[in-house]
């Protein structure tokens, strides 16, 4: 296995799950107005170990799921899960199989509470020689083994016992094994990947989980859930960026991440988008993480001509391995050309989905500075940014 592992991690959201009410799959209900899927995404989707990230998906949900989810590099395709979650696993594992991760991690779409720190731990206990890993959390109440009648027939030592969570990780090529072994011999209902692999003959290991990676199962779970976000994300605040680029040849600027025509380029060591460099300062100006030039500096070559999508999604990453969230990102042009207004949505949507957010968080303003100063004599453009960021209250 190399160094840095190639890891992949199937989010799993095939299921019902109606006794969660709402009239739709629980993945797809909405928890403090985003959906449920969206949330336990988000984690993975700014995670710098995981290279590719696969949700799996009911049959016709696909337009729930298009409506749920915001586009990332590392987002492939869904895949149309089966009847049962092992169909649906061995369905996700499959469309991964033509380039093979060295590491995998399944994940219940129902638990949005998965932290960076899980994530690093389940992608280490199998990078480090574990064939199958999963978290688990000790057991505070005493457990009772019941028959049909419901009387007890006995009580499990509560210091052995543990309960399992996701994401849970193994070595690819075992899992896909253990899958194929067991569909072909017909075995069905095994709640979780670890059974699977247990089944096939494998060791387990269960490394510490955490008590607020819970799963939302049923309507009072949603309302718990609710209030956790409510209450738990009281550290408001707010961060402010800049940044400005001189004009030179060329036949295009990049703003927002997009390209647009212009009859100059501009002077930078990167591809100049003034706007994702001063939102980016936002964002780590609010994480009080330095700035732009901390993270990449421009005295290193490998950032010669960078796409600043990475800039910004770098920003997002931290900002999300932190338990925070953006609540707003609000950002002005000031130039007197090009016209802003024309790609105005477009950079919206782009800036959104770097930062793995819905477009209404996401304002963007232009104006001119009435043909006074370097911008009124159209000698470079400048952006503002302010970003309002929730995290964690301590």
């Amino acid at each position: 296995m190399r160094s840095k592992p190639h890891v992949a991690a199937i989010v799993v959201a095939a299921g019902r799950g109606l006794r969660a009410g709402g009239g739709r799959p629980k993945q797809y209900r909405m928890l403090a107005g985003r959906p449920l899927l969206s949330h336990a995404l988000r984690t993975f989707q700014h995670h710098d170990g995981l290279s590719q990230l696969l949700v799996v998906i009911g049959a016709g949900d696909e337009d729930l799921y298009g409506a749920a989810v915001t586009l990332s590099a590392t987002l492939l395709p869904p895949v149309t899960g089966g009847e049962t979650r092992q169909a649906s696993v061995l369905a996700g594992l499959e469309a991964l199989a033509a380039t093979p991760p060295d590491i995998v991690l399944v994940h219940d779409a129902a638990r949005p509470f998965v932290s960076a720190r899980l994530i690093d731990d389940a992608i280490a206990t199998v990078a480090t020689g574990a064939v199958a890993a999963v978290p688990g959390t000790a057991v505070v109440d005493t457990i009772k083994t019941v028959d049909a009648d419901g009387r007890v027939v006995g009580t499990p030592e509560r210091a052995a016992l543990r309960a399992v969570q996701t994401p849970q990780a193994f070595a690819f090529p075992a899992l896909l094994d253990a899958h194929r072994r067991a569909a072909a011999a017909g075995i069905v209902g095994l709640t979780d990947d670890a059974s699977v692999m247990e089944w096939a003959g494998h060791p387990v290991t269960v490394f510490p989980g955490e008590s607020g990676n819970v799963k939302l199962t049923l309507p009072e779970d949603f309302d718990a859930a609710k209030r956790r976000m409510q209450t738990a994300m009281n550290d408001v605040r707010v961060g402010q960026g800049y940044d400005v680029h001189a004009f030179t040849e060329g036949d295009h600027v990049w703003l927002g991440g997009i390209r647009i025509a212009h009859d100059r380029g501009v002077l930078a060591h990167s591809d100049g988008d003034v706007v994702l460099h001063a939102a980016t300062d936002a964002i780590l100006g609010a994480l009080a993480d330095g700035d732009i030039g901390t993270h990449f500096p421009p005295s290193d070559p490998q950032w010669r001509g960078a796409s600043s999508d990475r800039f910004l999604a770098h920003a997002a990453g931290l900002l999300a391995a932190r338990g925070g969230r953006l609540a707003m990102l609000d950002v002005t042009v000031v130039c007197e050309a090009p016209r802003v207004g024309p790609h105005r949505e477009a950079m919206r949507e782009r800036m959104a989905a770097i930062l793995g957010v819905g477009t209404d968080r996401i304002a963007v303003k232009a104006t001119t500075s009435e043909k006074m100063g370097f911008t009124g004599r159209r000698e470079g453009l400048a952006a503002l940014a302010v970003a309002t960021v929730r995290l964690p209250g301590q």
